[in-house]
């Protein structure tokens, strides 16, 4: 039973360096880890607390005396492991761990440990096993300090042979390969089902947004699915689609992606890359905001950094989704749902009540208008140049050979249609 699980009592340390330029507030940005913390089933978060350092020292990250401190304190209380939100390096780790008697895990080790647990689909389980296994390549130096070398060579008397760190790496980057290798099966079949939709007349809408922006909740609302939707975060990890028809305007295919958050780690955006290409083959991306929450615009400052780092051009249809007015005292959620009627692009709405959407549809809709649209063409056998931008381009649905050229019927935009009158 759930009550009889040994849990691990952990404490939550965030270190405000000094000499570090940062946007987030450092209470903000602790609050922040304890919830990534808690998304964990097996720990116990026993206790938290901001670090004060004048700057980051580079063999045990604290200094002397503030080790001793924390030393003492995590002795009382019993803990086992101590979350550091932000990069730890390698040396730093091993030798707090030396100190403490207790296991170290970083923001990095921290986010890849919740998305191990969450991942459902076997393209996330890849994703994850290969967004670890180069975390961990760079953390070798801590294992095996009891073994130097192995003995290598010929004969009796071996060279010095390899160390172990060197044959572990060669063995994470054996397995790197075989995951990457099946991931891009699953890559492909997730690219013919896109090369597919892309010829139905279905645009894509992606939903993105900081992690417990309320994507999920927005996405149940809409499609009458039953993803989870919990106040946690990364409570959803694999990618979701499903049609929805909006009222007055063309069925579309909703995207739920996985969530964003600040500082994530790198390994896991390289990872994500091929989930999240749903977003670049997207119509239009919706960027859900909790606007209820203080560091709004920090999150989404880190979730534009992210959508640049894809690839996402400023010229995509994009609207700003202000969820979670129903978390806002009354005054200021007006303010906001005033601010959002005069700019345009941005929809002030709750997806737990439903406020809003209606206007949100109805304003995908026109975004959608002819956004693909079905035309008949008419090709002599000499405008082959023509003929083959149409298919480069992928919009030919069905084509005719007639005695005089080619009857094609395309599926194309605006866009598409202005540029193949140029050629």
């Amino acid at each position: 039973m759930e009550h009889d699980r040994v849990r691990t009592r952990a404490w939550v340390l965030h270190p405000d360096i000094k000499t570090e330029a940062t946007r987030r507030d450092p209470s903000a940005a602790l609050e922040e880890a304890v919830s990534l913390a808690i998304a964990l089933p097996d720990l116990d978060v026993v206790g938290s607390g901001v670090v004060r350092l004048p700057k980051a020292q580079p063999g045990m990250l604290f200094g002397s005396g503030k080790i001793e401190e924390l030393a003492q304190m995590l002795k009382g209380e019993d803990v086992e492991l101590v979350l550091i939100d932000g990069p730890v390096t390698p040396v730093q780790q091993r030798n707090l761990e030396k100190a403490w008697k207790v296991k170290i895990l970083d923001r990095t080790g921290l986010i890849l440990e919740i998305f191990s647990d969450r991942a459902r689909t076997r393209e996330g389980v890849l994703q994850v096993e290969m967004a670890a296994l180069s975390y961990q390549r760079t953390r070798l130096v801590r294992a095996w300090t009891h073994l130097e070398r192995q003995r290598g060579g010929l004969g009796f008397v071996g060279g010095p042979g390899e160390t172990q760190i060197e044959a572990d790496r060669r063995a994470i980057d054996d397995q790197l390969v075989r995951l990457r290798r099946q991931l891009e099966k699953v890559v492909k079949t997730r690219s013919l089902h896109r090369a597919a939709r892309a010829k139905v007349p279905y645009p894509i809408v992606a939903l993105v947004g900081y992690t417990n922006a309320g994507k999920s909740t927005l996405f149940n609302r809409l499609t009458g699915a039953d993803v989870m939707a919990k106040d946690m975060l990364f409570a959803t990890l694999d990618p979701t689609m499903r049609r929805v028809v909006l009222p007055d305007g063309p069925e579309v295919i909703l995207s739920d992606t996985v969530g964003f958050i600040s500082d994530l780690p790198t390994e896991l955006v390289a990872a994500f890359r091929a989930t999240l290409e749903e977003v670049l083959a997207a119509d239009v991306i919706l960027h859900v905001r909790d606007i209820s929450h203080d560091e709004t615009v920090t999150q989404a400052e880190d979730v534009e950094a992210i959508l640049g780092s894809l690839g996402v051009d400023e010229n995509r249809e994009m609207l700003e989704v202000w969820n979670k007015l129903d978390l806002m005292p009354e005054e200021e959620a007006l303010a906001r749902r005033d601010r959002a009627a005069r700019e345009d692009g941005i929809h002030a709405i709750s997806a737990l009540t439903g406020e809003g959407l209606e206007d949100l549809l109805g304003t995908i809709a026109v975004k959608l208008q002819g956004v693909r649209r079905e035309e008949h063409l008419e090709l002599a056998f000499s405008q082959g140049k023509e003929r083959a931008w149409l298919f480069a381009q992928d919009v030919v649905q069905n084509e005719e050979q007639s005695e005089t050229g080619f009857a094609l019927n395309v599926l194309w935009t605006d866009k598409q249609r202005a540029q193949f009158h140029k050629l």
